[in-house]
Parts: C-alpha cells; sequence; structure tokens
C-alpha cells in the first residue's frame, strides 16, 4: 500500500515545516561540531551546505510572496520589518558558512549561531506572525501554500543544480 503524504493545511503549515525539517538538520549537525575526526568536517559540510540551501529557499519564499502580501493585509510593519531584518543576517552568516572552512571552529559556531537565531526568528513567526495571517479575513492562505510550494519547488531544483 502506497502511503500519500496530505499537504500542509495552509501556508503558515508549510512554512512551519520547513522550520521543523531545519531544526532535524540543525540537531543532526551539534554532535557532529565537537567531533575533531576527519569524517565528522566532511558530515558537518554536508550538513551545513543543506541548511544553508533549505533556509536560502525558505527566506526567498517568504520574501517574494509570504511577507509582500501580508505587507497588505495586516498593520504590524514592524513586525514583518524585524523579520526581514533577521532574514538579512541569517543570509549573512549563510554566505560565510557556505564560503568558510568546516575545519575551522569558528565556523561550527557559526552554524551553531545561526541555528539560535533560527530558532528565534521561528518562534517569533509562530506566536505573532503566523497567528496575524490567519486571523486575516482577507488572506487566502490555502492558495497561497500553493504558490510557495511552486516556488519552493523551482528554487530548490535552481540551486540544486548550481551546487
Amino acid at each position: 500500500m502506497a502511503t500519500t503524504t496530505r499537504a500542509p493545511a495552509d501556508a503558515c503549515s508549510l512554512l512551519d515545516a520547513d522550520h521543523r525539517n531545519v531544526k532535524k538538520l540543525f540537531k543532526e549537525f551539534e554532535p557532529l561540531a565537537e567531533s575533531k575526526a576527519k569524517s565528522a568536517a566532511a558530515k558537518r559540510r554536508k550538513l551545513a551546505d543543506q541548511i544553508c540551501l533549505e533556509l536560502s529557499v525558505h527566506a526567498q519564499i517568504e520574501e517574494e510572496i509570504f511577507y509582500p502580501v501580508l505587507r497588505e493585509v495586516i498593520k504590524e510593519e514592524d513586525l514583518l520589518d524585524e523579520a526581514e531584518v533577521e532574514h538579512a543576517s541569517a543570509k549573512d552568516l549563510i554566505a560565510q558558512i557556505q564560503e568558510g572552512d568546516e575545519t575551522d571552529s569558528k565556523w561550527c559556531a557559526k552554524v551553531i549561531v545561526l541555528g539560535e537565531y533560527i530558532d528565534h526568528h521561528v518562534k517569533e513567526e509562530r506566536n505573532e506572525i503566523f497567528v496575524k495571517a490567519r486571523a486575516a479575513k482577507k488572506l487566502d492562505l490555502v492558495a497561497m501554500r500553493d504558490s510557495l510550494q511552486a516556488r519552493k519547488e523551482e528554487l530548490m531544483a535552481e540551486m540544486q543544480a548550481t551546487a
């Protein structure tokens, strides 16, 4: 019997599924950060590359689709401004990780700090932004989910092709 994966209920659910997925990747990374083994360095790089890819695509779909639509329907400009500033800081760390050397101890620290930073960002999205999005009457979060998913698939294919 084939198992079917149900699509997330709405845009917020889809974005939150991304959050959970990247959280698992950070959890896998943590014990590798402690290891001095050469094999651990290769595993660290592979996991960090996956984390960076997932976060880059996630940030882009939020910035292209989710946040602009939210700006039209909710009045909390400061909340969305903060989210976009957090994205900019995360992108800076992502660039440093992508360009860095996985055998450098500060490189591991950057990945760990990125994980902590993302945890903070996710809490704000879950507790504030998603709540306001779901309460907005003029917002079709189911249709937005489909747009987000399509763009995510497009970006993943593009970024994996250039990796």
